[in-house]
């Protein structure tokens, strides 16, 4: 039986605060903090662990290797020789946020019936333009069974695809034909529109999506010079619940009347300006929560510490949840490492609507495995990286070491080997 299945990044050996992610704010404005990869991992496992326990259907994918010695060999270099902006592009663990991997279309949605995805490109962030091949082994090995799914390279350069957090799914249940939301950027003020419309297009041609329920909507200027880089940041939605700030739209009333008239049962939940502002709602992550439903069919939100620590997005979440809005349940982790580098419970995660028993076993989280990957990521993963330490030789084999052990643990080992 087909149910969506979240999908997250386990947190890499290499996590650090390089700050190269022009337009996050959190990831700027944490440049040259010492980081904690441990724990960072440790936080993404517990949360996995959680949503286990609520009755979730729970995925994972393995971090990349770091640093990436194919990469800058394309680029004529090494880690020993390379200028150290171009080492720490090589060495970034930003794979770990799992919503940029791909775009899915679940295969109520396709022309064949198959679940189609696409892996993105991320060409506009030098630090995540060289993981789509390493992404794209994975996603083969996990979903390889071509009678439920396929697989599709990256939309070709230039335009600019980051996956499915500018991507939206709407239905009346997971397993029901659905309207998929393609959100795109135009301008930012000094950041750049990650999200191309071209790439969007191209990708639900991909997917034999149909126009009657396909929509390209525009994230609004506003929202990405606020520090919106993705629109998973100030919108997510889940079955017939669109969760979304005021100002994420550039036309939400004509976006809003649209999606009305593909889905009559949608409920929107529109959080004013006036209650949360943009600022607080980046900050805080609100948006960037996962919007899950229970076993019970009730829809809830797995949240960021730092949404229940803003005092309006807190009071204003407590309103909505007194008031027996569609949101019926608030649940709370601790993601500081993840939040501090830009990404919160959203960002760690890739919806696939699928049946569990056509996905390679050994991408699925239950207890022991989950067991077995969080013991091996308190005896390897590093405690802390300063900045300084990227240029460390014996930091970077301890880090391939790391990650070669929980591709063996895993029994993943056709991963430990660079994907040309």
């Amino acid at each position: 039986m087909r149910t969506e299945i979240n999908f997250d990044g386990i947190v890499g050996p290499s996590h650090n605060y390089a700050g190269l992610s022009l337009g996050n704010l959190a990831s700027t404005r944490n440049f040259g903090k010492v980081s904690a990869p441990r724990a960072a991992a440790l936080q993404g496992i517990a949360k996995m662990r959680a949503n286990l326990e609520r009755g979730l259907v729970q995925g994972f994918f393995l971090p990349q290797r770091r640093p990436d010695a194919v990469w800058l060999r394309r680029l004529g270099t090494t880690m020993e020789d390379a200028v150290p902006g171009l080492r720490a592009n090589a060495f970034s663990a930003s794979s770990m946020w799992a919503a940029n991997a791909a775009t899915v279309s679940p295969a109520p949605d396709t022309a064949d019936g198959r679940c189609h995805l696409t892996v993105a490109n991320l060409v506009t962030m030098p630090h995540r333009s060289h993981e789509w091949r390493e992404t794209l082994a994975q996603l083969r090995l996990a979903f390889a069974d071509e009678r439920h799914f396929a697989v599709h390279e990256p939309v070709p350069p230039p335009f600019g695809d980051e996956g499915a957090a500018n991507h939206m799914r709407l239905c009346a249940h997971h397993d029901a034909p659905g309207v998929e939301v393609f959100v795109y950027g135009v301008a930012g003020g000094p950041f750049p529109a990650r999200q191309h419309r071209e790439a969007s297009e191209a990708v639900a041609r991909r997917h034999g999506l149909t126009p009657e329920r396909t929509v390209f909507a525009r994230q609004s200027d506003e929202a990405i010079a606020a520090g919106a880089f993705h629109n998973d940041v100030v919108a997510v939605a889940n079955e017939r619940v669109l969760f979304t700030h005021e100002l994420a739209f550039a036309e939400r009333d004509a976006l809003y009347g649209s999606l009305r008239d593909k889905l009559p049962e949608i409920e929107i939940v529109e959080v004013p300006a006036r209650a949360v502002s943009l600022a607080d709602a980046i900050r805080s992550y609100l948006f960037n929560a996962q919007l899950v439903t229970l076993p019970s069919g009730e829809a809830a939100l797995v949240l960021p510490g730092e949404a229940q620590e803003t005092p309006a997005v807190w009071s204003w979440l407590e309103a909505h949840v007194a008031g027996n809005g569609p949101i019926r349940h608030l649940f709370v982790h601790d993601l500081r490492e993840s939040m501090a580098n830009g990404g919160g419970p959203a960002c760690l995660r890739l919806r696939v609507v699928a049946d569990p028993g056509t996905i390679d076993p050994r991408f699925l989280a239950t207890p022991d495995r989950l067991d077995r990957i969080e013991a091996l990521v308190a005896r390897l993963w590093p405690e802390q990286i300063a900045v300084e330490d990227i240029g460390s030789p014996a930091l970077w084999a301890d880090c391939l070491a790391a990650r070669a052990a929980l591709c063996a643990e895993l029994g993943l080992d056709e991963l430990d080997r660079p994907a040309f």
